[in-house]
This record gives C-alpha cells, structure tokens and sequence, in this order.
C-alpha cells in the first residue's frame, strides 16, 4: 500500500492537466527541468535515468569497476544494492550491520577490507541517515570510492546535511514505493564531477562506448517534478504518522531510531522473535524488508562473493516487520495497525481495550461469551471503537452484555492463532 492511488484520487485534476499538457509533446523529450530540480535542491550535478539500479551501476562503472575489484556493501537492503556489483564483474563482500541504525558496521568493512577494495555502496536504509564520517574518511585513506546509495532517502538529512550529498557519486530512486514515485519509476546519479560519461551509459553510449536503453520518458519526469514540489508535505505527514507508531509502540517493540531527519520511507519495528513477527505479519498483511540477508539468496550460490559472518544482518532478518505508512493513511487504519499489534502482544493497557474496560468493567474478558448472539449493532460499535477507541464514549447503547459478547466474539477473531 503505497497511497499513490488516494494521492491521485486528492489531486486528480492536476494529474488530468499535467496529462494533457505532456501528451501534446514528444515523449523522448529533453528531461533537464527535472535534473535541475533535483541538482538546485542537491548542490551537486544530476542526471536522471530508468531506473535505481542503473543508477548504482552506472556509478560503478564510471569508477570503471569490474572483475578482478571488490566492493563492500551491506548484507541487509534490496537485492541491486550488491546485483549491480556483480553485474561489472566484481566481487561483493558483504559487511555485518550495526543493531541499532541497520547500517554498516564500521568494525566489519575493517575485518572485510582487501587491497582488492575499490569502491563501497552505503545505503541509507529505510531513509534514516547515521553518522558516516568515520567510514567515508577510511574510504579516503584507503582510496576507495564511497558511492551513498540514497535511493531509499531523498529528503533525509542527518546534522542538517542531506541525502545525496555525500557520496563520491550518490543515486537516488523514484520506484513506485518511494517518497517521491514516477508512473515508472526513475533513478539519478549525483556528482560533483562532469556527468557526460552518466548522459553516455544511458543513451547506448552515443555509440561511443558501450552503453544501454536507460532513459527517462517525459509524462514519468512530469510526474516525478511535480511530486518533487510536494516533498516537504509528504515527509511531514510521514513523520507524523511515524511519531504515533513510535508514542504507541515503543515501550513493546524496537524502534528504529530517527536522527531527526527520517523520510520514513518504511516504518520498520522489531519484535522479539521470527514465530511472533510472523504472526503480526499474516495479521496486519504486513511486509518484510527484508526476509533475509543479500548472501543467503539463491543467485549467490553461483556468484562469486566474500562475507563476513553477518550475525546481527540474520537477526534483524528474523524480526523486522514493515509497517503501512504513507500520507494518506486514515486515523482509523493507523489505529487499527497500533491496536492490532498490542492485542497479538497481549497488552493489555491498550487504548482499545482500556476504552472497552472503562464501560463494560473489569470482568471484560469471558470466553464462553464468543458462542453466544448479540445485535449487529453491537457488532459495529466494537468495531468501529477498535478503529477510534474514543468512540465508545460517545455513542448510546441499551444492553451491555451484549456489548460484552461482541467485544469477546471480536477479540476472539482478531486474536486466534496467535497466542
């Protein structure tokens, strides 16, 4: 659930405008309004291209990396984070991650360092952005290309420093789950150097070098400008909705930390095992990002690779679960989400349950009751109060016993299976 359809829905009159106006032009038409966009908010040079993957490849094979060089990178992000490396013809070695930020370790890219190192991918998972210092000066000591894989952070900023701008060459992503999505997704590369060689990949290398089909077609930068204008809003209603999850939540599942920048391009919490992450996740419909670590993917079986022992990458595989967010996201699902979760985690000082308690008393609970019959009305004041909590307040009833067995039949349904 992205919430690119209800954003359409909310300014569906400006897309029909946007949409006549472009499908009166060439469609391979110059897209540099967008790379000036994006470069005036950067500071850096940009050229846009198809896709997030180009991206990251492309800025290696700028480096002219390939076989016979190595790469380090994490073990915990999508998959083209470490494929593109083993797209030039080089070998991924993957590093362990920190527990608390999901980012590379700095003790592990040590332990995995080679002479062979000519490049690093660091990603800002999920949009948070950490304290990179330490590693971007071992990459200067080492003469290694520090390449910030920012496709997941556009807007993010740690120390009031932004995403984007601190790599040798920093890519960005514009997919269809992103803060900022085109109709076809997108990417970009950003440089502080000349771009000719970026301009060259993407368009068959203008029969120069060896090149590929990477463009970006005019309706999807249109689209991509025109949200881009929107992003502050959209952030902030992310961090919003992420402030909530974290009042709600904290004091019974991991957290990951916000340095005060977050996109919150995911919302990611971690429980305290695989079975019971699962069991919220076959409940809420939930995603995993990700199920586990880059090197245990099949591919890798034939691909040659190196990695470190990556025991905290296996960990967070086993217990991260993703939860819904995005701007347009009602009151009611949010609570819904919150709810849901600290019921399967029999918490009993929810706001659900508490609104519950404080009408029908402390004898709540009766599990004879969920056989028995009640009204639809009940039925749907229970619900609706699992939505708002505060409703129950607020709405008149005759029979509070048969409030009771709907609440018993309701809690009952949402529960099964996962205690």
């Amino acid at each position: 659930m992205t919430g690119w359809d209800r954003e359409y829905l909310a300014n569906k009159e400006e897309y029909l405008n946007l949409f006549d106006e472009v499908m009166q032009l060439e469609q391979e038409s110059n897209v540099e309004f967008l790379e000036k966009n994006l470069s005036s908010r950067l500071g850096r040079n940009v050229v846009v291209c198809a896709n997030g993957t180009d991206a990251l490849y492309f800025a290696l094979l700028s480096k002219n990396i390939g076989r016979g060089d190595e790469v380090l990178v994490t073990n915990f992000s999508w998959i083209s984070t470490a494929s593109v490396i083993s797209m030039t013809g080089a070998t991924p070695v993957f590093c362990d991650i920190d527990l608390k930020t999901y980012h590379m370790s700095f003790d592990s890219i040590k332990k995995m360092y080679s002479d062979k190192v000519k490049a690093i991918i660091y990603p800002h998972l999920f949009g948070n952005m950490s304290d990179t210092s330490t590693i971007k000066e071992f990459c200067k000591d080492k003469n290694i290309v520090f390449i910030e894989d920012a496709c997941q952070s556009l807007g993010s900023s740690y120390n009031g420093v932004v995403a984007g701008s601190i790599g040798d060459i920093s890519t960005l992503s514009f997919n269809a789950n992103k803060v900022v999505a085109g109709i076809s997704g997108g990417g970009a590369i950003i440089t502080d150097g000349d771009t000719e060689i970026f301009k060259k990949l993407r368009k068959h290398g203008n029969n120069e070098i060896l090149g590929y089909n990477s463009k970006m077609l005019l309706f999807n930068a249109k689209v991509i400008n025109h949200r881009l204008d929107k992003l502050d809003s959209y952030i902030e209603k992310r961090q919003e909705i992420a402030k909530q999850y974290d009042k709600a939540l904290k004091d019974f599942v991991v957290v990951q930390p916000n340095t005060g920048g977050h996109n919150y391009h995911k919302y990611v919490i971690r429980l305290q095992n695989k079975k019971l992450r699962d069991k919220i996740k076959d409940k809420l419909g939930a995603k995993i990002h990700y199920d586990k670590p880059l090197s245990e993917n099949k591919m890798y079986n034939n691909i040659e690779h190196r990695k470190d022992s990556t025991y905290f990458s296996k960990i967070v595989c086993d217990t991260v679960l993703t939860l819904p967010l995005h701007p347009y996201m009602t009151q009611g699902e949010i609570d819904k989400i919150i709810n849901t979760i600290l019921i399967i985690l029999e918490q009993d000082n929810n706001k659900f349950v508490k609104s519950m308690r404080k009408i029908i008393g402390d004898d709540l609970f009766d599990v004879s009751l969920i056989n028995e019959k009640t009204e639809d009305i009940y039925d749907y004041i229970v619900e609706k109060t699992y939505q708002l909590p505060e409703y129950i307040e607020e709405v008149a009833f005759k029979d509070k016993h048969k409030l009771k067995i709907a609440f018993n039949k309701f809690y009952e349904n949402i529960t099964r299976n996962t205690k």
